[in-house]
């Protein structure tokens, strides 16, 4: 079975936003640091679990990892360029 295609890019955490109901998670807003201007922020639920299986809050500032994996089937695959060749 081959690995599916993704890409990880760096982030922080932007803002916090507490949830109305104590029965519903908190959100946060997460800024990718590469992606263009308009589609930087991502906005999760603020849910994690640890390595203990524990429940976990993201803090704001916090430096994370956006990772987007997708199908090998929902792909395809770029031809190279040529050199020297607009």
């Amino acid at each position: 079975m081959s690995e599916k295609p993704s890409v990880t890019l760096p982030g922080k955490v932007e803002k916090v936003f507490a949830s109305p109901s104590s029965q519903e998670p908190g959100t946060v807003q997460i800024k990718v640091e590469t992606a263009q201007a308009l589609y930087r922020e991502v906005r999760i639920e603020n849910t994690l679990t640890n390595k203990s299986g524990g429940k976990v809050s993201l803090k704001l500032g916090s430096p994370v990892t956006v990772t987007v994996t997708a199908e090998a089937g929902s792909t395809t695959v770029d031809k190279p360029q040529s050199e020297g060749k607009p």
